[in-house]
């Protein structure tokens, strides 16, 4: 499923151009804390699998307030690398690629 380019912001990395997007409003359980914010990657020219990565920190628009940072190009960067690093094929057609960096973040109880 290729991403909408409404919103979706360019990065180049390693010399290869990617389009990146993060949801603007959260899903219900992440407005709630329970699951952690997720932003999805694809190739710029030739979409082909999704690269889906979860953060180890809720969404900046929770329903609780609780603190949050910015999803960083120079995240997407290292999560890109990551990914091609582990077998991420991002011009070839297929299931999305789950890349997860959620260690250390605490679900709302």
């Amino acid at each position: 499923m290729a991403l909408g380019r409404k919103g979706a912001r360019r990065i180049v990395v390693d010399g290869t151009a990617y389009r990146w997007r993060l949801r603007r409003r959260p899903t219900y359980f992440q407005a709630l804390s329970w699951t952690p914010c997720t932003f999805a990657v694809e190739h710029a020219e030739t979409p082909g699998t999704t690269l889906v990565v979860t953060t180890d920190r809720p969404h900046a628009s929770n329903w609780f307030g609780l603190e949050s940072r910015p999803v960083l190009p120079s995240e997407v960067a290292r999560a890109v690398q990551l990914a091609l690093q582990e077998g991420w094929a991002p011009t070839a057609p297929g299931a999305p690629f789950h890349l997860d960096r959620s260690a250390g973040f605490t679900p709302m109880p």
